[in-house]
């Protein structure tokens, strides 16, 4: 079918896609709530909105999921995708479907086909989000616009190093490289798709540079094939000076590296590490997240639950996390105040390093070639990643204060400014340097350790 003709599908994909000129039409006329106008909303209001994560297998579960969820008042919800679907692995997907779906671990959305994606984008009155994994998302990308989701997470890095042991980048940059020139094609039909940039990585004591590094250079490429809205996302660290300026910051790097014609909201995962035990803990650390998104002027939050230490969330605790998380972010805190000037250090220095991870790549003409070069020789490198095209050189930890630092920077081409101002913060914050396993195990279990600090009384 020549209409989908910028992405590479397989056959069986192609041969049940509706018309580009059908999808097309759907997307722009169907009426149904929009991401791009939830943020635009959402930037107006000053206040962000909140998102669940959420995917099961069976298509009435997912239903009735999203109806479960819609009264808690989420700006937007997510079909969370299934890890075969992730891998391509559709013909599995298809047989654990008609055998178990309980099985799957998320909604396999190219086994129900577009017309059941059809059905779940009518369920609520809010948006839909296709959060998955997939290095290589060409042919679930294509069911979902012809289902409707108006937002599409991921990128050729960000959905590549933190989740694979072994695809070569190039075969992801290009891929998505693919996804984004679709986008591009619908921004020139008026149809605006929000690509939100997955800044969270390996989600574990990830640097903010390193975070908004990647999802800056993501970005740069999707702008070059025509996407007009993006969503940069950044996982919550845990120091709140520190969070407040990365949030803040990626305004300021958008318009720095960025056209002035695309739209940028910055986005706040809460905390990706390990939960307290203790729900009333946990919902303090829920209703905190929502606290930093406001304060650091995030458009929308993802939220978390006060069962994360326990395994996936039931509907009814990720509805709790909704309401916990607009509570954070809601005029009742608008009294909290923070160090301002400590802010502007941070941001200054966070766009400092920023600029010297990026500016590098973006020397030359070829921008994909540009980061797998810089990957290949740890100029770029992501901690803790299991893939073999990344060095995982680089070994943050925390400072007194609890914000992240880079204690090994490895090859990353840091000014011996920069490098000299981690080690000064880290002189009291990285630890025996004898104990290394016990010293990044407790900057992973921070918010862990401060619950047993404080315990609660059974």
């Amino acid at each position: 079918m020549a209409d989908w003709a910028d992405l590479h599908l397989a056959d069986t994909t192609v041969d049940g896609l509706p018309s580009w000129a059908e999808t097309v039409a759907h997307l722009r006329d169907s009426g149904a709530p929009t991401a791009v106008a939830a943020l635009r909303a959402a930037r107006r209001a000053g206040r962000p909105i909140v998102q669940p994560r959420c995917g099961v297998g069976s298509h009435d579960a997912m239903i009735e999921l999203l109806r479960s969820l819609a009264p808690a008042g989420p700006g937007m919800l997510t079909v969370t995708i299934d890890s075969f679907t992730r891998l391509r692995q559709f013909d599995h997907a298809a047989r654990v479907l008609r055998e178990n779906p309980a099985d799957l671990n998320g909604y396999p959305l190219v086994a129900h086909g577009w017309q059941r994606g059809r059905e779940l984008v009518a369920t609520v009155d809010v948006p839909l989000e296709i959060r998955h994994g997939s290095p290589d998302p060409r042919d679930l990308f294509a069911v979902s616009l012809a289902a409707g989701f108006t937002s599409f997470e991921g990128g050729g890095i960000g959905y590549n190093i933190p989740y694979c042991k072994d695809v070569p980048l190039a075969t992801s940059l290009e891929c998505w490289r693919q996804v984004d020139a679709v986008c591009g094609r619908l921004a020139e039909a008026g149809v605006l798709v929000d690509r939100e940039l997955f800044g969270t990585l390996t989600a574990v004591l990830v640097p903010p540079s390193t975070s908004l590094a990647v999802t800056l250079l993501e970005a740069r490429a999707a702008v070059a094939q025509g996407v007009r809205c993006l969503s940069i996302a950044y996982p919550q660290g845990g120091e709140v000076h520190q969070d407040v300026a990365a949030l803040r910051s990626i305004r300021e790097l958008a318009a720095r590296y960025l056209p002035a014609d695309v739209e940028v909201y910055p986005v706040l995962h809460e905390f990706m590490g390990v939960f307290p035990r203790d729900r009333r803990a946990a919902d303090a650390l829920v209703l905190y997240g929502g606290l930093v998104a406001r304060l650091g002027g995030a458009d929308k939050v993802i939220n978390k639950t006060n069962q994360e230490a326990y395994g996936i969330p039931d509907a009814a605790a990720n509805a709790t996390g909704i309401h916990t998380t607009l509570l954070g972010g809601s005029a009742l805190l608008d009294f909290v105040r923070l160090d301002t000037d400590r802010v502007a250090e941070e941001m200054h220095w966070l766009q400092r390093e920023v600029a010297e991870l990026v500016d590098p790549v973006l020397d030359g003409d070829d921008l994909a070639g540009a980061i797998v070069a810089a990957f290949d020789a740890g100029r770029l490198d992501v901690p803790f990643s299991a893939s073999v095209h990344a060095r995982s050189e680089v070994v943050p930890s925390r400072d007194h204060t609890g914000a992240i630092r880079y204690r090994e920077a490895g090859s990353l081409p840091f000014s011996a400014e920069v490098r000299r101002r981690n080690a000064d913060l880290l002189r009291h914050g990285a630890g025996d340097p004898g104990r290394f396993i016990e010293t990044v195990s407790a900057d992973i279990d921070y918010f862990l350790h401060h619950e047993r600090a404080f315990p609660v009384p059974a």
